[in-house]
């Protein structure tokens, strides 16, 4: 009786017990290895010292879900990088990938502290517009760029693409204090349809920092890592591919410093009303980050929808600040097995803490440093016939893989709901710090509750953006 009791027992124990685990580690159908182009990547850090964007128009022009299409342009001088090797170049970018950390979390905090409600701004009618997005290693600045035309008539410029900021604006004549920026400085008085905004203006408002002078309103940005703008608040039209916007509110900014050198300023793609999507009044766009080493363009196009075989992740907000775009990620898997990681490391908490981002400004991905430990460590397990190398920077697990053509290296993926699963490219976490053959793992710990998804994480995916329906979508070799 006993015995038949026990045995019961011992079979629900069993059946429970998998249950459990099943929830916890799904079971996953994804390979256990890919491949890295090793000779291919080493190839392109020594190319990336010395290539121009005027290579730009020697390359046919990108097909297009939109109905308006920048043309790429060509550009009569362009400087190259101002570092001498690629190792110095690499750390340049992880410094300053360190200050765009610290200049996100900063903003986080600031809003947790002291949130500000905005209002409802009017903003034009849906469009479909495209624009071209182009690496910024050689415009002085690891983000990456977008060219747009300002004013009437337009002048084009190069704009740093950001969807962690919502406030568009670049460096206006005359100026107070100015950085280096590759064409002339942006002239108001030189466009017809330039205009101050007056304080009481719904745009006006709607900024976190504002001052009043002479009835007009004056903004200020500032990053939490040293960079920042200020001056006049105004509306001008923006041309974006064959489509004429106006009344786009824009920062003209007299005081301006920062990390911003190359570009004429910062177009906003976050997810506040003063950010350009918002005054679009589009409810979905999409980006497509080019190679970090490349002199090749992809585009940014609003209006357009997340295609149907896409990998489809949930968009979450966060109450505290509308700015950032927060993702429904639920594990991640490393040679086809799900780490053993608690759900809650990528959860928002009801005080807006904690959760992940995808962000375009960060280069690398930064995960809690429980997260990342064991991704690391799982890593680490799969790769014990390379030769290892010191760590570099916040790299902790690099390798010498000088000499080889080709590797096998384990597999990394993100899982979201639904069975939904984005297996990332060995080049997009395995990538070279030297020109010899140094390969880090491009992951990094954060003492923060806030995870990143970096621009390296994301190169070669259009990452999509569906607003109305709270959806990010990831389309691989759709740039």
């Amino acid at each position: 009786m006993c015995s038949h009791r026990c045995f019961l027992l011992f079979i629900f124990f069993l059946a429970s017990h998998s249950c459990v685990t099943s929830r916890i580690l799904p079971e996953i159908s994804t390979t256990t290895s890919t491949t890295l182009d090793v000779a291919d990547s080493i190839r392109k850090t020594k190319d990336a010292t010395s290539f121009r964007l005027n290579q730009q128009e020697e390359q046919s022009h990108f097909p297009s879900s939109s109905s308006f299409s920048l043309q790429l342009h060509s550009r009569a001088s362009v400087r190259g990088t101002e570092h001498a090797d690629y190792k110095s170049l690499t750390l340049a970018r992880l410094h300053r990938d360190s200050a765009r950390v610290k200049s996100l979390l900063a903003r986080l905090n600031l809003a947790k502290a002291d949130p500000k409600p905005v209002t409802r701004m009017y903003t034009t009618e849906q469009e479909e517009i495209e624009a071209p997005l182009i690496s910024g290693t050689t415009q002085g600045s690891g983000e990456y760029f977008t060219r747009v035309g300002i004013g009437n008539p337009a002048r084009e410029v190069y704009m740093v693409l950001d969807t962690g900021s919502d406030v568009n604006w670049l460096q206006c004549a005359p100026c107070a204090e100015c950085y280096h920026q590759t064409e002339p400085i942006f002239e108001p008085t030189s466009s017809s349809s330039y205009t101050t905004l007056s304080c009481d203006t719904p745009q006006c408002k709607a900024l976190e920092i504002s001052e009043c002078r002479n009835a007009t309103c004056l903004y200020e940005v500032s990053y939490g890592d040293g960079s920042s703008t200020a001056g006049d608040f105004a509306t001008e039209t923006f041309t974006i591919g064959s489509a004429s916007v106006d009344n786009i509110a824009v920062g003209c900014g007299h005081s301006n410093k920062g990390l911003f050198v190359g570009a004429a300023g910062l177009l906003g793609l976050g997810g506040g009303l003063l950010a350009l999507p918002s005054q679009l009044n589009t409810t979905s766009f999409s980006y497509c980050l080019v190679d970090r080493d490349s002199d090749s363009s992809s585009t940014v196009e609003f209006g357009t929808d997340i295609p149907s075989d896409a990998v489809v992740a949930p968009l979450l907000r966060n109450h505290q600040l509308d700015t950032f775009y927060y993702l429904g990620l639920t594990g991640i898997s490393v040679g086809g097995e799900m780490l053993e990681i608690p759900a809650s490391s990528f959860e928002m908490d009801e005080s807006g803490g904690g959760g992940i981002i995808i962000d375009s400004g960060t280069a690398v991905t930064r995960l809690q440093t429980g997260v990342y430990d064991s991704l690391r460590d799982a890593f680490a397990k799969g790769t014990t016939d390379l030769d290892k190398a010191a760590g570099v920077a916040m790299f902790d697990t690099c390798y010498n893989l000088s000499g080889k053509t080709t590797i096998e290296v384990p597999s990394v993926a993100f899982h979201f709901p639904d069975g939904n699963m984005l297996a990332l490219p060995a080049k997009n976490y395995m990538i070279p710090v030297d020109t010899v053959g140094t390969f880090c793992l491009a992951f990094a710990p954060t003492a923060s509750s806030l995870a990143i998804i970096g621009n390296v994480q994301q190169q070669g995916t259009r990452v999509g953006f569906d607003l109305a329906n709270s959806l990010i979508g990831f389309s691989t070799n759709k740039c």
